[in-house]
């Protein structure tokens, strides 16, 4: 099987053709794949495939297996490799995914930078999912994690977060916090866990625990979710620098309709898997 690997802000993925690869069991063969000591490494595996309703179905699946509804970082290495494959001609490409359809831009093709509309964030609970009333709202609401409380602002991207503000986030207890917060009884689905310091009006530094994958260097949808509740909590204005471990993003929410997201990816390297899948 031929693959490339890519990667958005140091959060890596490996991209599979299709329209030319099988792969019988992905949920399998992510974790076989993105194994950094047995397989290429990687925090998800991304497979291109025929769409119905879209220029190419985008589908996701983290480290551990398990299947992964949107990806930010995913959609603005995806047009880059699909224009690579011959899967694209042109700079916008629609993909369809779990979270419904996602419209992606290549900026500059030179430099990788790719915007993507990340569509309108869910607020309610009941779409988030987040346990309590389907039809409330759950913004700076108590979190019982480890027997202490701890406040944040839930969202859902396509798939949900739980974003936390801080004064200083770079001593914050991600792996510790973000691995109980995810598999927190609160969220049926499991949660992203975004820890985030508010820089000025304009500018965000946020480090993530990604459900399913662990601390990784950067995520899209946690950095729109961040900006969703920053703006909510009345922290930022609607332009906003999110400072990620792997870089930077560009967020903005105009209107507080659709989000959009903007920020480089590159091609790693290209290979060939020999074994099974």
């Amino acid at each position: 099987m031929k693959f490339t690997k890519y990667s958005g802000l140091g959060n890596d993925f490996i991209l599979v053709n299709g329209f030319k690869e099988k792969i019988q069991n992905p949920f399998s063969a992510a974790q076989k794949l993105c194994d950094r000591h047995l397989g290429i490494g990687a925090d998800g595996l991304v497979l291109l495939l025929p769409s119905q309703t879209a220029d190419l179905c985008m589908k996701i699946f983290n480290s551990d297996g398990s299947e992964a509804e949107m990806c930010g970082n995913a959609s603005r290495c995806v047009p880059l490799f699909a224009m690579k494959e011959g899967l694209a001609k042109q700079n916008v490409l629609t993909l369809e995914t779990l979270a419904g359809p996602i419209r992606t831009e290549i900026k500059d093709l030179q430099l990788g930078l790719v915007s993507v509309d990340m569509g309108i964030p869910r607020l309610l609970r009941g779409q988030i999912p987040m346990t309590g009333d389907p039809t409330d709202t759950a913004v700076d609401v108590p979190l019982e994690v480890g027997g202490a409380i701890r406040y944040g602002t839930a969202v859902s991207m396509g798939n949900p977060h739980f974003v936390m503000f801080a004064p200083d986030v770079e001593h914050a207890q991600v792996r510790e916090l973000g691995s109980l917060i995810e598999k927190n009884p609160a969220f049926p689905a499991k949660t992203n866990v975004e820890f985030v310091s508010v820089i000025d009006p304009q500018t965000l530094r946020m480090r993530v625990w990604e459900r399913g994958a662990g601390i990784t260097r950067a995520c899209g949808t946690g950095a729109c979710a961040s900006v969703v509740a920053a703006v909510i909590n009345g922290k930022t204005g609607r332009r906003v620098t999110v400072k990620l471990d792997g870089g930077d993003l560009l967020i903005e929410w105009p209107e507080q309709k659709n989000i959009f997201m903007t920020g480089p990816a590159e091609e790693i390297f290209e290979g060939e898997w020999k074994n099974a899948l």
